[in-house]
């Protein structure tokens, strides 16, 4: 087990999205000021996965098959979590 700093995923290749979220942390650390953050995990994948299910919905038109093709979802599966983000029309 590494130590903390220590992580090897720091040896892969960069690309702009996880530099991006990279940078994103970074100002969210910076703005908590020392306390720590609660339930990171889930705020992060739901604030990213929201956020892709919208994009991804903006980019086919709203088809909600395509989106969920290239999603790699099934169509319920994309439905169910539209509902949960509150994404549906």
């Amino acid at each position: 087990m590494n130590r903390a700093g220590d992580c090897e995923c720091d040896d892969r290749p960069e690309t702009p999205l996880k530099r991006c979220v990279h940078d994103e942390l970074e100002h969210y650390f910076e703005a908590l000021e020392g306390e720590s953050p609660v339930d990171l995990h889930k705020m992060v994948v739901g604030e990213t996965e929201q956020a892709l299910l919208h994009f991804v919905l903006q980019r086919t038109g709203g088809n909600q098959s395509r989106a969920a093709q290239l999603l790699g979802l099934n169509r319920a599966t994309l439905r169910k979590k539209l509902r949960h983000y509150g994404l549906t029309p």
